[in-house]
């Protein structure tokens, strides 16, 4: 696979990579300052922000700040939407990086 035409704008796979890392950390730390603001009874980062960023491809901080503080675990539906995003991208990550799983996608989604 060609990975400088997957990346296409950032220009390399680093970029990508940083771009990615970035975007995990900030919703990492969103998650941290809702559960921060949450605690202090404070505003707080609003749902529909949180399950943005982890869409946009921030799931693993998403995952990693819901489990290390606890935070809208059992909150429904946020966790069912969260974990349905989770799924998805480990969905598109297999299929855009192992080849032969491209046809067993495609039949299993056309029938």
């Amino acid at each position: 696979m060609d990975f400088d035409a997957v990346t296409g704008a950032m220009g390399s796979v680093q970029g990508l990579a940083g771009l990615f890392l970035a975007l995990n950390l900030l919703t990492f730390f969103l998650f941290w300052l809702d559960k921060t603001r949450a605690r202090r009874g404070r505003w707080r980062v609003p749902e529909r922000t949180l399950l943005t960023f982890a869409c946009l491809g921030g799931s693993i901080g998403a995952k990693a700040g819901q489990r290390l503080f606890r935070h809208k675990t059992s909150k429904q539906p946020f966790a069912s939407v969260l974990n349905a995003i989770c799924l998805l991208q480990l969905v598109l990550v297999i299929f855009l990086t192992v080849p032969s799983s491209r046809g067993w996608l495609l039949s299993a989604l056309t029938g």
